[in-house]
C-alpha cells in the first residue's frame, strides 16, 4: 500500500476510535466492529493518493466493485464514519461536575426539522438514573378523586398522540448575557432540539383520576437522585402537556427521560420533568428549588420575575456560522432555524448589514406551532464583509429584540430567556464570528 493509502486508513481509525470512546458501552462493540470493517475496506480497495480523481465520474469508484456488509452487522443503525464529528459536545468549565452538566446540539450539522435521538441536547441535574421500565410506577394523586399508580403497560393503554415540538432549556445561550461571547453555533444555540413525541395527554390521566374543584396545580416529581420537581399550573396541564413515552418513534432514550417524562411544549425544558414517577394535584405552587432560588430572571431593580414559562419567540441563522462558513464568493443560500413556544412562525426576515436593512426570509417545509422551523434566504457574496442576522415574528406578532431592547427590560444579571436576535460577522475570507451588537 502506498503512504497515502497507509495515511488514509490511519486517520480513519483514529476517527473510529475517537468516535467508539463517545459511544455508550453496550453499543460500543458493534460500532469498533463496524469501523474496523470500515478501515479493512480501505487497506483492501484500491490506494487513493492525494488529488487521485480515478474514482470520480465517468470511472467506477472502488466502492461498486465490491460486497457491501450484511444486514445483521449492526442490528442497530449507525452513522456513517464519514459522519464521526456530528456529535454532541460539553463545555467543561460550564457546571462543577458533569453529573450536573449539559451537552449540545450540533445545530450546524443538521438538517429540516427533527433533531435525531443520539444527538438532542442533555440537561442533568443528578446524572442519568438507570430505571428498569418493568419495576416503574407513576404515582398521581393530591386534590384527586381516584389516586393511583400505573406501571409502564398502564399507562401505554390510555390513548396516545405524536405531536412534532422542539424542547430548549432557558439557559440557551444565557452566557451571552453579560458580554460573553461563545464561539460556536452548537454552544451558543445548542441547548435545543426538536423532536415527534408519543405519549397520554395529561389532560387524559387528570380525567381519569378525577380533579377536585379548587385545584389549579400539578407537581410534577422526576425519579432522578435530584427529584426534579416544577409546579405546572392546571391550564397548561389540561392544555397541550403530554405523559411521554416514546422520541422519534422509538422509546425515549434514557437521557432524555426513559421509560417516561412529562413534556410541556413551548415551555422551559426543566418544566418537561425526566423519569417522571409523581404528579401530584393542588391548589397552589409548591416553590421547590428550581422555581425559588433557580430558573427566576432576576431584574435591574433587584426583584425577580418567577414561573417564566414560555420561550419567546427566537431564530438562528445556521449557515454560514462559525463551524460552516463560506469558502468562496458565489451564490449561497443562507439557512437558519425559528422558534416560539407561542406557537407557529409567520415570519423571518434576514439582515446582510447588521440590522440596518431587512429582506423577508422563505419558510421551508413544515410550519408548526411550537416547533423549529426552516428559513432560507439566497445571496450572491461578493467577498465583503458582512454583518447577518435573522429576526422571526410568531402568529400572536410578537417580534425577537435586539440585544438592547431586551436589555432596556431585563438588565443583564439573568441567565435565561435569552431571546435576542443574534449577529454572525462575515469576514472577506468567508470565516465566520460571533459578535454582540447594539
Amino acid at each position: 500500500m502506498s503512504k497515502a493509502g497507509h495515511d488514509r486508513v490511519a486517520d480513519l481509525l483514529g476517527k473510529v476510535a475517537d468516535a467508539a470512546s463517545r459511544v455508550p458501552r453496550e453499543d460500543r462493540r458493534n460500532f469498533l466492529k463496524r469501523g474496523l470493517a470500515l478501515a479493512g475496506a480501505a487497506v483492501a480497495g484500491p490506494a487513493m493518493a492525494a488529488g487521485d480523481e480515478s474514482f470520480l465520474p465517468p470511472n467506477i469508484p472502488p466502492w461498486t466493485r465490491s460486497l457491501g456488509r450484511g444486514v445483521v452487522t449492526v442490528p442497530y443503525g449507525m452513522p456513517s464514519a464519514h459522519e464521526a464529528d456530528v456529535i454532541r459536545r460539553t463545555v467543561p468549565w460550564l457546571t462543577a461536575s458533569n453529573i450536573s452538566s449539559i451537552s449540545f446540539t450540533p445545530l450546524p450539522e443538521l438538517f429540516g426539522i427533527i433533531t435525531p435521538n443520539g444527538l438532542v441536547f442533555e440537561r442533568y441535574h443528578a446524572g442519568v438514573p438507570e430505571i428498569d421500565p418493568a419495576e416503574h410506577r407513576l404515582m398521581i394523586h393530591g386534590m384527586v378523586d381516584r389516586p393511583i399508580v400505573l406501571t409502564m403497560e398502564d399507562l401505554m393503554r390510555f390513548p396516545s398522540v405524536s405531536v412534532i415540538r422542539f424542547i430548549e432549556c432557558p439557559a440557551n445561550g444565557g452566557m451571552e448575557w453579560r458580554g460573553a461571547q461563545m464561539e460556536a453555533l452548537q454552544f451558543t444555540h445548542g441547548m435545543l432540539s426538536c423532536c415527534e413525541w408519543t405519549g397520554v395527554p395529561l389532560s387524559v390521566l387528570l380525567e381519569e383520576v378525577g380533579v377536585k374543584r379548587g385545584a389549579s396545580w400539578v407537581l410534577a416529581e422526576g425519579a432522578d437522585g435530584a427529584a426534579m420537581t416544577r409546579s405546572i399550573p392546571m391550564e397548561k396541564a389540561l392544555d397541550d402537556s403530554l405523559v411521554v413515552y416514546a422520541q422519534n418513534g422509538e422509546a425515549l432514550r434514557p437521557e432524555q427521560g426513559y421509560p417516561v417524562r412529562l413534556l410541556n411544549p413551548g415551555w422551559e425544558g426543566n418544566t418537561s420533568v425526566k423519569w417522571l414517577r409523581r404528579l401530584e394535584v393542588g391548589d397552589q405552587p409548591w416553590y421547590q428549588r428550581e422555581e425559588t432560588s433557580k430558573y427566576t430572571d432576576l431584574m435591574p431593580d433587584g426583584r425577580a420575575r418567577k414561573f417564566t414559562f414560555v420561550q419567546e419567540t427566537n431564530s438562528v441563522i445556521t449557515f454560514p456560522c462559525p463551524e460552516r462558513p463560506f469558502t468562496t464568493p458565489g451564490r449561497y443560500e443562507i439557512q437558519g432555524l425559528a422558534w416560539s413556544g407561542r406557537g407557529r412562525i409567520r415570519r423571518v426576515d434576514v439582515s446582510l448589514d447588521g440590522g440596518v436593512n431587512w429582506q423577508e426570509a422563505r419558510l421551508k417545509g413544515l410550519v408548526l406551532p411550537k416547533a423549529l422551523t426552516r428559513f432560507s434566504f439566497m445571496w450572491d457574496w461578493d467577498g465583503s464583509p458582512a454583518l447577518l442576522q435573522s429576526r422571526s415574528m410568531d402568529e400572536t406578532g410578537y417580534v425577537q429584540p435586539t440585544l438592547t431592547q431586551l436589555r432596556a427590560v431585563r438588565g443583564v444579571e439573568s441567565i435565561y430567556h435569552k431571546n435576542a436576535i443574534h449577529t454572525w460577522r462575515l469576514d472577506q475570507t468567508g470565516g465566520v464570528t460571533n459578535v454582540q451588537i447594539d
